[in-house]
């Protein structure tokens, strides 16, 4: 386990997405980096970048791993801004927690998609929920034993009769209880 589970979500959230583009829009996402405001010169950095089909355009992807609350208005108002000062198209939010009410709002009238990844999830092993779809991976593990056991078999030397060998013995019970 890393010391910042913070980015191992973000880079699972980026596989996720990625494996799930078209489900969204997309046509691949890129990781982590920095774009530049159009309106305002400043430089954002964001966890993912979605590119949509034929390079037509692009949405913000932030990812934030908050376990003790959903997304509050603020976060979401901080989202939306970047979401025009870089002339993006729209945004997804990954969280364990979806949004509150106010964030909903926002996210609503300023194309923003809630996703909710579970906390723990890896690229294997998640819950992805957005809109009315759910994502599940499972990783199913399976034991496998086996085990022999040999039994020595001869041919009596006075009958012939088959026999199962017990020590070293070459006449088979019936035979030896008679000598």
């Amino acid at each position: 386990m890393t010391d910042m589970p913070w980015k191992t979500y973000e880079e699972v959230a980026a596989y996720l997405l990625n494996e799930f583009a078209k489900e969204f829009g997309l046509s691949r996402v890129e990781t982590k980096q920095s774009i530049i405001g159009q309106r305002s010169g400043t430089p954002w950095a964001i966890d993912a970048k979605g590119i949509r089909h034929n390079n037509e355009g692009f949405v913000i992807i932030e990812c934030r791993r908050y376990t003790t609350t959903k997304q509050n208005q603020e976060k979401l108002g901080g989202l939306a801004y970047r979401i025009i000062d870089s002339g993006a198209d729209g945004g997804i939010i990954v969280s364990p927690l979806g949004l509150q009410a106010g964030a909903n709002k926002i996210a609503q009238s300023e194309n923003i998609i809630s996703i909710e990844l579970h906390e723990d999830s890896t690229p294997l092993e998640f819950s992805m929920q957005f809109l009315n779809k759910i994502f599940i991976g499972v990783v199913t593990r399976a034991t496998i034993s086996s085990s022999c056991d040999a039994e020595h078999i001869r041919y009596c030397d006075k009958c012939s009769k088959q026999f199962f060998v017990s020590k070293n013995e070459h006449t088979c019970p019936s035979c030896s209880s008679t000598i």
